[in-house]
Protein backbone atom coordinates (compact mmCIF):
# COMPACT_ATOMS: atom_id res chain seq x y z
CA UNK A 1 0.00 0.00 0.00
CA UNK A 2 1.34 3.53 -0.84
CA UNK A 3 1.74 6.41 1.59
CA UNK A 4 -1.48 8.52 1.73
CA UNK A 5 0.64 11.51 1.50
CA UNK A 6 3.54 10.19 -1.37
CA UNK A 7 2.49 11.06 -4.74
CA UNK A 8 6.05 12.40 -5.92
CA UNK A 9 9.20 11.95 -4.95
CA UNK A 10 12.65 13.40 -5.71
CA UNK A 11 16.45 11.71 -5.87
CA UNK A 12 19.58 13.08 -6.14
CA UNK A 13 23.31 12.40 -6.02
CA UNK A 14 25.79 15.00 -4.66
CA UNK A 15 29.53 14.92 -3.94
CA UNK A 16 32.10 12.70 -6.09
CA UNK A 17 31.16 10.01 -8.29
CA UNK A 18 31.20 6.69 -7.41
CA UNK A 19 30.60 3.37 -8.93
CA UNK A 20 26.95 1.86 -8.43
CA UNK A 21 25.27 5.58 -8.14
CA UNK A 22 23.05 4.36 -11.40
CA UNK A 23 22.27 1.07 -9.73
CA UNK A 24 20.70 3.05 -7.07
CA UNK A 25 18.93 5.27 -8.90
CA UNK A 26 16.98 2.20 -11.34
CA UNK A 27 16.63 0.72 -8.12
CA UNK A 28 14.96 3.67 -6.60
CA UNK A 29 13.00 5.03 -9.54
CA UNK A 30 11.26 1.10 -10.41
CA UNK A 31 10.85 0.51 -6.83
CA UNK A 32 8.75 4.19 -6.60
CA UNK A 33 6.84 3.52 -10.09
CA UNK A 34 6.31 -0.36 -9.48
CA UNK A 35 5.56 -0.81 -6.37
CA UNK A 36 3.99 2.05 -4.95
CA UNK A 37 2.79 3.95 -7.99
CA UNK A 38 4.78 6.98 -7.49
CA UNK A 39 6.31 9.60 -9.94
CA UNK A 40 9.87 10.70 -9.67
CA UNK A 41 11.98 13.64 -9.80
CA UNK A 42 15.57 13.46 -10.48
CA UNK A 43 17.25 16.56 -9.58
CA UNK A 44 20.85 17.48 -12.14
CA UNK A 45 23.67 17.65 -10.35
CA UNK A 46 23.37 17.67 -6.42
CA UNK A 47 22.44 20.29 -4.82
CA UNK A 48 23.29 22.76 -8.09
CA UNK A 49 20.24 21.62 -9.63
CA UNK A 50 17.90 22.15 -6.17
CA UNK A 51 19.20 25.62 -6.07
CA UNK A 52 18.90 26.14 -9.94
CA UNK A 53 15.27 24.60 -10.23
CA UNK A 54 16.73 22.02 -12.56
CA UNK A 55 15.34 18.39 -12.59
CA UNK A 56 13.46 16.06 -14.80
CA UNK A 57 10.81 13.25 -14.24
CA UNK A 58 12.55 9.75 -13.79
CA UNK A 59 10.33 7.13 -16.46
CA UNK A 60 11.18 3.20 -15.85
CA UNK A 61 12.58 3.78 -19.94
CA UNK A 62 14.96 6.53 -18.09
CA UNK A 63 16.79 4.05 -15.78
CA UNK A 64 16.68 0.99 -17.98
CA UNK A 65 20.06 -0.62 -19.11
CA UNK A 66 22.13 1.69 -16.69
CA UNK A 67 23.07 -0.66 -13.63
CA UNK A 68 26.21 -1.57 -15.28
CA UNK A 69 27.08 2.13 -16.16
CA UNK A 70 29.36 4.06 -14.12
CA UNK A 71 28.86 7.83 -13.04
CA UNK A 72 25.30 9.22 -12.39
CA UNK A 73 22.70 9.88 -15.56
CA UNK A 74 21.25 12.66 -12.89
CA UNK A 75 24.66 14.42 -12.87
CA UNK A 76 26.87 15.84 -9.68
CA UNK A 77 28.46 18.55 -7.91
CA UNK A 78 31.46 18.45 -4.89
CA UNK A 79 30.81 22.15 -4.88
CA UNK A 80 27.40 22.91 -4.46
CA UNK A 81 25.83 23.80 -0.73
CA UNK A 82 22.42 25.45 -0.57
CA UNK A 83 24.14 26.80 3.14
CA UNK A 84 27.26 28.14 1.55
CA UNK A 85 27.15 29.48 -1.43
CA UNK A 86 29.74 32.02 -3.39
CA UNK A 87 28.63 35.25 -4.45
CA UNK A 88 30.67 37.45 -6.10
CA UNK A 89 30.64 41.50 -5.54
CA UNK A 90 33.21 43.18 -7.39
CA UNK A 91 37.02 41.38 -6.50
CA UNK A 92 35.34 39.76 -3.30
CA UNK A 93 33.67 36.40 -2.83
CA UNK A 94 31.37 36.37 -0.35
CA UNK A 95 29.34 33.05 1.33
CA UNK A 96 25.51 33.28 1.74
CA UNK A 97 22.87 31.09 3.12
CA UNK A 98 20.42 29.97 0.14
CA UNK A 99 18.66 27.33 2.17
CA UNK A 100 15.47 29.03 1.68
CA UNK A 101 15.57 28.76 -2.16
CA UNK A 102 16.30 25.42 -2.05
CA UNK A 103 13.51 24.60 0.25
CA UNK A 104 10.89 26.67 -2.27
CA UNK A 105 11.95 24.71 -5.31
CA UNK A 106 11.46 21.80 -3.31
CA UNK A 107 7.60 22.97 -2.65
CA UNK A 108 7.64 24.10 -6.32
CA UNK A 109 7.84 20.82 -7.81
CA UNK A 110 5.38 19.42 -5.75
CA UNK A 111 7.62 17.13 -4.18
CA UNK A 112 6.73 14.96 -1.05
CA UNK A 113 10.47 13.53 -0.30
CA UNK A 114 13.96 13.59 -0.97
CA UNK A 115 16.11 11.27 -1.42
CA UNK A 116 19.82 12.08 -1.26
CA UNK A 117 22.50 9.76 -2.16
CA UNK A 118 26.15 10.66 -0.76
CA UNK A 119 28.69 10.72 1.21
CA UNK A 120 29.29 12.49 4.73
CA UNK A 121 29.42 15.93 3.56
CA UNK A 122 25.96 15.43 1.42
CA UNK A 123 24.37 13.84 3.99
CA UNK A 124 24.95 16.58 6.61
CA UNK A 125 23.76 19.10 4.11
CA UNK A 126 20.31 16.74 3.81
CA UNK A 127 20.21 16.52 7.73
CA UNK A 128 20.48 21.11 7.78
CA UNK A 129 17.28 20.60 5.07
CA UNK A 130 15.39 18.06 7.30
CA UNK A 131 15.86 20.06 10.39
CA UNK A 132 14.26 22.84 7.65
CA UNK A 133 11.25 20.86 7.48
CA UNK A 134 12.77 19.17 3.91
CA UNK A 135 11.42 15.22 4.46
CA UNK A 136 14.45 13.37 4.22
CA UNK A 137 15.92 9.99 3.63
CA UNK A 138 19.75 9.20 2.88
CA UNK A 139 21.57 6.64 1.12
CA UNK A 140 25.82 6.32 1.85
CA UNK A 141 28.15 6.60 -0.98
CA UNK A 142 31.68 6.92 -0.53
CA UNK A 143 34.66 5.05 -2.01
CA UNK A 144 36.24 6.26 1.04
CA UNK A 145 34.08 4.00 3.12
CA UNK A 146 34.20 6.45 6.11
CA UNK A 147 30.48 7.06 6.80
CA UNK A 148 29.64 6.21 9.97
CA UNK A 149 27.20 4.10 11.32
CA UNK A 150 27.26 1.28 8.11
CA UNK A 151 29.35 -1.20 7.34
CA UNK A 152 30.32 -0.07 4.04
CA UNK A 153 29.47 2.12 1.87
CA UNK A 154 28.16 1.17 -2.14
CA UNK A 155 31.94 2.02 -4.14
CA UNK A 156 33.57 1.11 -2.05
CA UNK A 157 34.65 -2.32 -2.79
CA UNK A 158 34.53 -1.26 -6.59
CA UNK A 159 37.22 1.00 -5.77
CA UNK A 160 39.33 -1.24 -3.54
CA UNK A 161 39.19 -4.30 -6.71
CA UNK A 162 40.90 -1.30 -9.03
CA UNK A 163 43.26 -0.25 -6.41
CA UNK A 164 44.37 -3.62 -6.12
CA UNK A 165 44.63 -4.41 -10.21
CA UNK A 166 46.63 -1.69 -10.16
CA UNK A 167 48.89 -3.29 -7.52
CA UNK A 168 48.82 -6.74 -9.29
CA UNK A 169 50.59 -4.30 -12.42
CA UNK A 170 52.71 -2.51 -9.87
CA UNK A 171 54.39 -5.53 -9.25
CA UNK A 172 55.08 -7.15 -12.13
CA UNK A 173 57.10 -3.84 -13.16
CA UNK A 174 58.36 -3.25 -10.07
CA UNK A 175 59.63 -6.72 -9.90
CA UNK A 176 61.24 -6.51 -13.41
CA UNK A 177 62.75 -3.50 -13.01
CA UNK A 178 63.84 -4.61 -9.42
CA UNK A 179 62.46 -0.93 -8.35
CA UNK A 180 60.06 0.32 -5.35
CA UNK A 181 56.45 0.83 -6.69
CA UNK A 182 54.61 2.81 -4.56
CA UNK A 183 51.09 3.47 -5.16
CA UNK A 184 48.82 6.40 -4.00
CA UNK A 185 44.90 5.54 -3.30
CA UNK A 186 42.22 8.08 -2.07
CA UNK A 187 40.19 7.99 1.22
CA UNK A 188 40.94 11.15 2.48
CA UNK A 189 41.71 10.86 5.99
CA UNK A 190 40.78 7.50 6.29
CA UNK A 191 42.77 4.33 5.29
CA UNK A 192 39.87 1.66 4.49
CA UNK A 193 40.76 1.37 0.28
CA UNK A 194 44.32 1.26 1.67
CA UNK A 195 44.37 -1.44 3.81
CA UNK A 196 41.67 -3.57 2.04
CA UNK A 197 43.50 -3.31 -1.23
CA UNK A 198 47.16 -3.45 0.00
CA UNK A 199 46.42 -6.55 1.77
CA UNK A 200 44.55 -8.17 -1.29
CA UNK A 201 47.46 -6.84 -3.14
CA UNK A 202 50.40 -8.26 -1.59
CA UNK A 203 51.78 -4.89 -0.59
CA UNK A 204 54.99 -5.34 1.31
CA UNK A 205 54.41 -1.78 3.61
CA UNK A 206 50.81 -0.25 3.11
CA UNK A 207 50.48 3.18 5.21
CA UNK A 208 47.24 4.64 6.33
CA UNK A 209 46.69 8.11 8.17
CA UNK A 210 45.19 5.83 10.97
CA UNK A 211 48.99 4.66 12.17
CA UNK A 212 51.51 7.35 11.42
CA UNK A 213 54.95 5.90 9.94
CA UNK A 214 58.29 6.27 10.64
CA UNK A 215 60.52 6.92 7.72
CA UNK A 216 63.50 5.09 9.12
CA UNK A 217 61.15 1.90 9.22
CA UNK A 218 60.41 2.69 5.38
CA UNK A 219 63.76 2.57 4.64
CA UNK A 220 65.02 -0.40 6.79
CA UNK A 221 61.59 -2.31 5.54
CA UNK A 222 62.70 -1.78 2.11
CA UNK A 223 66.71 -2.48 2.34
CA UNK A 224 66.12 -5.46 4.18
CA UNK A 225 64.25 -6.87 1.59
CA UNK A 226 67.08 -6.24 -0.79
CA UNK A 227 69.24 -7.99 1.53
CA UNK A 228 67.12 -10.98 1.73
CA UNK A 229 67.18 -11.29 -2.16
CA UNK A 230 63.94 -9.61 -2.46
CA UNK A 231 64.99 -6.86 -5.36
CA UNK A 232 61.93 -4.83 -5.23
CA UNK A 233 59.17 -3.49 -2.93
CA UNK A 234 55.29 -2.70 -3.31
CA UNK A 235 53.74 0.08 -1.20
CA UNK A 236 50.63 1.20 -0.74
CA UNK A 237 50.03 4.90 0.65
CA UNK A 238 46.80 6.10 1.32
CA UNK A 239 46.59 9.80 0.47
CA UNK A 240 46.00 11.32 3.81
CA UNK A 241 49.18 9.51 5.92
CA UNK A 242 51.30 10.77 6.44
CA UNK A 243 55.11 10.88 8.64
CA UNK A 244 54.93 10.42 12.67
CA UNK A 245 55.13 14.49 13.71
CA UNK A 246 54.62 15.38 10.59
CA UNK A 247 51.31 17.06 8.39
CA UNK A 248 49.70 15.75 5.92
CA UNK A 249 51.11 16.56 2.57
CA UNK A 250 48.77 19.35 0.66
CA UNK A 251 48.03 19.13 -3.18
CA UNK A 252 45.94 22.12 -3.01
CA UNK A 253 43.68 24.61 -1.15
CA UNK A 254 40.12 25.15 -2.55
CA UNK A 255 37.49 27.74 -0.42
CA UNK A 256 34.54 26.67 -2.58
CA UNK A 257 35.17 23.08 -2.08
CA UNK A 258 33.39 21.59 1.14
CA UNK A 259 36.44 19.51 1.85
CA UNK A 260 38.65 22.97 0.86
CA UNK A 261 42.20 21.42 1.90
CA UNK A 262 42.80 18.69 -1.14
CA UNK A 263 45.22 15.96 -0.33
CA UNK A 264 47.74 14.19 -2.64
CA UNK A 265 51.45 14.45 -3.62
CA UNK A 266 52.78 12.01 -0.68
CA UNK A 267 53.86 9.42 -2.49
CA UNK A 268 56.07 11.29 -5.11
CA UNK A 269 57.60 12.67 -1.36
CA UNK A 270 58.20 8.75 -0.59
CA UNK A 271 59.59 7.71 -3.88
CA UNK A 272 62.49 10.80 -4.06
CA UNK A 273 63.36 10.18 0.00
CA UNK A 274 63.68 6.68 -0.23
CA UNK A 275 65.45 6.63 -3.38
CA UNK A 276 67.83 9.29 -1.55
CA UNK A 277 68.10 6.75 1.46
CA UNK A 278 68.57 3.45 0.29
CA UNK A 279 69.99 4.09 -3.33
CA UNK A 280 66.98 1.56 -4.76
CA UNK A 281 65.13 2.97 -7.89
CA UNK A 282 61.87 4.50 -6.58
CA UNK A 283 59.11 5.09 -8.82
CA UNK A 284 55.35 6.82 -7.38
CA UNK A 285 52.04 6.14 -9.23
CA UNK A 286 48.53 8.17 -7.99
CA UNK A 287 45.69 6.18 -9.02
CA UNK A 288 43.14 9.57 -8.43
CA UNK A 289 40.19 9.33 -9.95
CA UNK A 290 40.31 5.86 -11.69
CA UNK A 291 39.31 5.01 -8.17
CA UNK A 292 35.75 6.55 -9.21
CA UNK A 293 35.12 5.32 -12.53
CA UNK A 294 34.02 2.53 -14.55
CA UNK A 295 31.20 0.07 -13.84
CA UNK A 296 30.40 -1.36 -10.39
CA UNK A 297 31.72 -4.58 -9.36
CA UNK A 298 28.85 -7.09 -8.64
CA UNK A 299 29.09 -6.55 -4.89
CA UNK A 300 28.30 -2.97 -5.61
CA UNK A 301 25.30 -3.30 -8.05
CA UNK A 302 23.53 -5.36 -5.87
CA UNK A 303 24.22 -3.27 -2.26
CA UNK A 304 23.13 -0.39 -4.85
CA UNK A 305 19.92 -1.78 -5.85
CA UNK A 306 19.19 -2.98 -1.41
CA UNK A 307 19.82 0.19 -0.85
CA UNK A 308 17.48 1.92 -3.42
CA UNK A 309 14.97 -0.25 -2.68
CA UNK A 310 14.95 0.37 1.56
CA UNK A 311 15.37 3.63 0.91
CA UNK A 312 11.88 3.99 -0.55
CA UNK A 313 10.54 1.34 1.76
CA UNK A 314 11.67 3.97 4.52
CA UNK A 315 9.69 7.21 2.63
CA UNK A 316 6.70 5.10 2.89
CA UNK A 317 6.90 4.24 6.31
CA UNK A 318 8.04 7.69 6.99
CA UNK A 319 11.29 7.80 8.54
CA UNK A 320 12.12 10.75 7.77
CA UNK A 321 16.00 11.81 9.07
CA UNK A 322 17.00 8.62 8.69
CA UNK A 323 20.02 6.64 6.25
CA UNK A 324 19.75 3.09 4.86
CA UNK A 325 22.20 1.15 6.54
CA UNK A 326 24.24 -2.56 5.96
CA UNK A 327 24.79 -3.90 9.25
CA UNK A 328 26.47 -7.41 8.53
CA UNK A 329 24.20 -8.96 6.05
CA UNK A 330 20.87 -7.28 7.05
CA UNK A 331 19.98 -3.47 5.92
CA UNK A 332 18.92 -1.30 8.35
CA UNK A 333 18.36 2.15 9.05
CA UNK A 334 20.10 4.72 11.22
CA UNK A 335 19.52 8.65 11.93
CA UNK A 336 21.74 10.64 9.19
CA UNK A 337 22.52 12.68 12.42
CA UNK A 338 23.91 9.68 13.91
CA UNK A 339 25.99 8.76 10.24
CA UNK A 340 27.34 12.17 9.75
CA UNK A 341 28.54 13.06 13.57
CA UNK A 342 32.15 11.34 13.11
CA UNK A 343 34.21 9.90 10.18
CA UNK A 344 34.83 6.29 10.29
CA UNK A 345 38.19 5.59 10.59
CA UNK A 346 39.99 2.63 10.51
CA UNK A 347 40.01 0.98 14.09
CA UNK A 348 43.87 -0.07 15.34
CA UNK A 349 42.95 -3.58 16.35
CA UNK A 350 41.28 -4.02 12.86
CA UNK A 351 41.37 -7.49 12.16
CA UNK A 352 42.33 -7.20 8.59
CA UNK A 353 45.92 -5.05 10.43
CA UNK A 354 46.54 -7.82 12.51
CA UNK A 355 46.23 -10.47 9.39
CA UNK A 356 48.30 -8.14 7.45
CA UNK A 357 51.06 -7.81 10.35
CA UNK A 358 51.11 -11.58 10.69
CA UNK A 359 51.96 -12.34 7.41
CA UNK A 360 55.41 -10.29 7.25
CA UNK A 361 53.37 -6.80 6.10
CA UNK A 362 54.62 -3.76 7.56
CA UNK A 363 52.72 -0.62 8.90
CA UNK A 364 55.92 1.21 9.01
CA UNK A 365 55.68 1.91 12.77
Amino acid sequence: MKSKNLRKIGVLTGGGDCPGLNAVIRAVTKTALYQYGLRVWGIEDGYEGLLDKRGHELTAEDVSGILTHGGTILGTSNTANPFYVPVIRGRKISYEDHSEKACRHFLEWELDGLIVIGGEGTLAIAQRLYEKGIPVVGIPKTIDNDLSETDYTFGFKTAVSIATDALDRLHTTGASHHRVMILEVMGRNAGWIALYAGTAGGADIILIPEIPFRLETVYNEVKHRAQSGKRFSLIIVAEGACEKGKSVVIRKKDKKNPYPVKLGGVANNLADKIEQATGIESRAAILGHIQRGGSPIPYDRNVGTLFGYYAVELMVEGKWGHMVSLDGQRIRSVSIKDAVRTIKKVPLNHPLIKAAQAVGTSFGV
